[in-house]
């Protein structure tokens, strides 16, 4: 369904506000985009302003509704910012408050050992990755249980469960979103608010480029790691967001949805 068609039949997240981060691209921007497709009202957080000002204009441009808003998720500040923000314009919109995050920002460490990594390359992983994700929920959670409940998305990984050599740091910071996640389910069933996890397998976006030096090249090397044969796309991680965030995964929390291309069977 395209976000121009959504305005004639509302989609399945019609009437929602929701909050993305690490939108301006890939991933995050697969999900942006799917979200207004099913009629959500979108918030594109992204620490790069004009990456989330582009999607939110080629949404816009296809009949959706979206803003952007600059955020770098490690910033508590910005973090509640950005919240008050998407707040702030689903009252305006007079949708009754903020239904869905998606925490989608992440970042990629340098390939290296526990010994060859640097302090502050683990702690950039760490502010990012976990403490981004805990500081997006921390200040979105009373907006949520206030407009009657939500759900939110924490974007792990396959490596969340399995690893990869020279990546300790992203696969730590990705396993303990698993946790962040069971945990939080339990903590915020009472108010109508569902948690859970969504671990992509290896997605061809630039980020997956700029590690292999080309998608071509990500393809021949780490396609055949997933007994699919291929990389998955960012569409394909986006329509397991819509899942999460709808009504369609109304029985669901404390879970996590793996998309991973059969990666983690093998």
């Amino acid at each position: 369904m395209s976000a121009e068609s959504s305005q004639n039949t509302p989609g399945k997240l019609a009437g929602r506000t929701a909050l993305i981060t690490g939108a301006g691209t890939g991933i995050g921007q697969a999900v942006a985009e799917a979200f207004a497709a099913e009629s959500a009202i979108v918030v594109c957080a992204d620490i790069s302003l004009e990456s989330a000002q582009a999607v939110a204009a080629g949404i816009t441009a296809s009949g959706g509704h979206a803003l952007a808003v600059r955020c770098d998720v490690s910033d508590p500040d910005q973090a509640r910012a950005a919240v008050e923000f998407t707040a702030v314009e689903s009252t305006i919109a007079e949708t009754g408050g903020l239904h869905i995050l998606v925490c989608n920002a992440a970042v990629l460490t340098p390939l290296a050992t526990v010994e060859e990594l640097s302090l502050e390359d683990w702690q950039r992983a760490l502010s990012v990755n976990l403490t981004g994700a805990f500081l997006m929920c921390k200040y979105a959670l009373p907006f949520m249980r206030a407009g009657g409940g939500g759900s939110i998305i924490l974007m792990a990984s396959q490596m969340g469960r399995v690893a990869y050599a020279g990546q300790a740091a992203y696969c730590t910071t990705k396993g303990a979103l698993l946790q962040l996640a069971k945990g939080m389910a339990l903590d915020h069933c009472g108010d109508a608010i569902r948690v859970n996890t969504l671990s992509p397998g290896g997605i061809a976006t630039n980020r997956l480029a700029q590690r292999f030096g080309s998608l071509e090249s990500a393809q021949k090397e780490w396609g055949p790691m997933h007994p699919m044969g291929r990389l998955g796309e960012p569409e394909e991680i986006a329509r397991g967001a819509v899942f999460l965030a709808s009504g369609d995964s109304s029985f669901m929390t404390g879970a996590d949805l793996l998309i991973d291309g059969g990666y983690t069977a093998w």
